[in-house]
């Protein structure tokens, strides 16, 4: 991408890679183009947001790595600015000076190399961007000569008076640029860093099939293992679907429902062979998505609404889930625990269902630690969802004590860049 392009990415958790060897930071900024506050500063003196949705660590080859899970970043958020600095010299200096976007599978879906750089010492590279439902990136290339002070006033940032101005160096011969590696493979990132980063499953392109009445769903060219399929029919009567094998044979109701409209998200495997066929017994159109994993709903302390069955994620510490099912028939809940699942072509047992009840219910389910998913198995009905006594994972509980550090200190810190 030059500078200017912008390109949609998928809603899900990415790894951005910024090289070389800079000061790295993340704003994130609302719908007026600044912070709420001090806290929406992610930097090396404190790694992660409190939301947990945006993670900061050293990568090798001088390259920082973004971890920014698009999924969870707050609804009041609606950019997440990428910045970089530098201490020595000014930006026309550094080689190979760029931005990267991979996804959950080591692919490049965005990227931006900095060619125009000159005398500043603090540049907005890019942003990722909510859109039309989804999440864009951009790629910016705006440079401050008055450094990170210029660029912090310029997003909302208190800059109080302890902190100094960016003062350019005199500038060295300009090196030959480095041509821009993939990392191959895409290194994990830091347990303790990446509480709340979903890396269970391929993420791939959402496909989409429609019809009418009963059919076979077929789509090819997935990655094996566990995906989602989303049905919503327009009709009444009996829907059922069932996963078909190699041999045709039909396998357990994935679903079976005598509700108007029927509408959920299940969970489906594909084979090795990569090919999903599902039988599909309906009356009236029906429209059909296969989604990754990635695509799961989060759990939050926000009541989430839904109808029918789903599948809903949570990543972070230990907490609890309330229900409210207000359908007649059964509500049915089950928990696949992730944490230290390693086959991504399986899920884990869950064990028994949490919640097996007929009628309108409440329930409050205790969850462990997250990544783990709940899967609402039967749910013919409305239904919201909503956590409650919501602990820090214990894989950033630490970092957080730091992000709670009054406000001034925290942007003096990033200003001065003391913190590492």
């Amino acid at each position: 991408m030059i500078k200017g392009d912008n390109a949609f990415v998928p809603t899900t958790a990415l790894r951005v890679a910024v090289r070389n060897d800079m000061d790295v930071a993340a704003l994130l900024l609302t719908e007026q183009g600044r912070v709420r506050g001090d806290t929406d500063i992610v930097f090396h003196g404190v790694p992660v947001h409190s939301s947990g949705a945006v993670r900061l660590s050293d990568g090798e080859d001088g390259i920082v790595w973004l971890d920014i899970d698009l999924a969870g970043v707050e609804q009041a958020v609606t950019r997440v600015l990428i910045v970089a600095s530098t201490e020595d010299g000014v930006l026309r200096d550094v080689p190979g000076l760029s931005v990267e976007v991979f996804g959950l599978d080591g692919t490049t879906v965005a990227g931006y190399e900095v060619t125009d750089a000159g005398g500043e010492t603090a540049m907005v590279l890019a942003e990722l961007y909510r859109r039309a439902g989804g999440w864009k990136f951009r790629a910016v290339g705006q440079g401050y000569l008055d450094g990170l002070v210029g660029l912090a006033v310029d997003h909302g940032v208190d800059v109080a008076e302890e902190a100094p101005a960016d003062l350019p160096q005199a500038p060295v011969p300009i090196p030959t640029l480095a041509k821009i590696q993939s990392p191959t493979p895409l290194p994990d990132p830091p347990v303790a860093d990446s509480p709340s980063s979903w890396t269970f499953g391929t993420v791939f392109a959402p496909r989409t099939i429609t019809g009418r009445d009963n059919d076979v769903i077929t789509a090819v060219d997935l990655p094996p293992g566990p995906v989602m399929v989303e049905l919503a029919v327009k009709g009444e009567g009996h829907t059922a679907l069932q996963p078909l094998d190699e041999s045709n044979e039909e396998g357990d109701a994935l679903v079976n429902s005598l509700e108007e409209d029927f509408r959920g998200r299940v969970l489906a495997s594909v084979p090795g062979s990569g090919r999903l066929r599902l039988r599909l017994k309906a009356r009236g159109s029906w429209k059909a998505r296969i989604l990754p994993l990635a695509e799961a709903r989060r759990l939050t302390e926000d009541r989430l609404k839904g109808w029918g069955p789903d599948i809903l994620l949570h990543t972070g510490g230990t907490a609890d889930v309330a229900f409210r099912y207000q359908g007649d028939s059964n509500f049915a809940v089950f928990i696949h625990r992730l944490a230290e699942h390693e086959d991504a072509t399986t899920l884990p047992d869950p064990g028994g269902a949490v919640v097996n009840e007929i009628g309108g219910r409440r329930e409050t389910v205790p969850l462990p630690e997250g990544p783990l998913l709940v899967h609402l198995i039967m749910a013919d009905g409305p239904w919201h969802a909503r956590l409650r006594n919501a602990q820090p994972h214990s894989g950033w509980q630490d970092v957080g004590g730091v992000a709670k550090l009054p406000e001034p200190r925290r942007a003096r810190s990033w200003l001065r860049r003391d913190a590492r």
